[in-house]
């Protein structure tokens, strides 16, 4: 692995065990056993590197969420990968999650980067949903589409920091996220088709089992 992505990933890794403001370009390079000034070599401050991981967690929203068209998109086992593209958003990156207003305030330039990556998953997010619509998966009238397209992309954004303020430990296990992933799935039931009760069933059931599993909170 080259340099530049060995910091990135450790950054990364950092920032998500420690909180974000508390790791500084000192930490990442000692982490690394390498020197402030290689690191410099490659980035010129703390927010390039956060700039950097943006990237990635932008190239996956639209890698996981770009809708599955026609009659695959009925199967059950596409509706896994949607949720579970849920859970790893919020579990690789959830230290942005954790301090989203905080990062996005003090870097107006993230800050236009993300809502157009938002704006743009929003668009994906109304897609899939017509989607699933025309296959018969979802029953949702068409004027609510938009509203509840919202609503998912505020519970997946904020559970993160809600979870934390519920507790003294602030960190994040992976159970506290799969229960994340079964309230989206909640919010969806009202709307799926009746014969499809089944699966949704296995559904809930799956993330539900999850949600109970206890887990180191850095446990990978």
């Amino acid at each position: 692995m080259k340099t530049k992505d060995r910091i990135v990933a450790a950054a990364l890794q950092l920032f998500n065990e420690q909180g974000e403001a508390n790791v500084t370009t000192n930490h990442i390079a000692a982490h690394l056993g390498i020197s402030p000034g290689n690191l410099y070599y490659h980035f010129r401050n703390k927010n390039d590197i956060i700039h950097r991981i943006f990237q990635q967690y932008a190239e996956h929203l639209r890698k996981s969420f770009t809708p599955v068209t026609g009659p695959a998109s009925a199967s059950p086992a596409v509706w896994f990968h949607y949720l579970d593209a849920i859970f790893y958003v919020m579990w690789e990156f959830r230290f942005f999650y954790a301090n989203l207003n905080d990062i996005l305030h003090r870097d107006p330039e993230l800050h236009k980067k993300y809502l157009a990556v938002q704006r743009e998953l929003a668009v994906n997010l109304q897609a899939l949903l017509r989607e699933l619509n025309a296959q018969q998966v979802l029953a949702i009238p068409d004027q609510e589409i938009d509203p509840l397209t919202q609503t998912l992309k505020m519970v997946v954004s904020f559970w993160v920091s809600y979870q934390s303020a519920q507790s003294l430990d602030p960190r994040i296990s992976q159970a506290v996220l799969y229960e994340g992933v079964a309230r989206v799935l909640l919010l969806l039931k009202p709307y799926f088709h009746p014969e499809k009760g089944a699966e949704l069933a296995k559904l809930s059931e799956h993330y539900q089992a999850l949600a109970r599993t206890p887990s180191d909170p850095f446990h990978k």
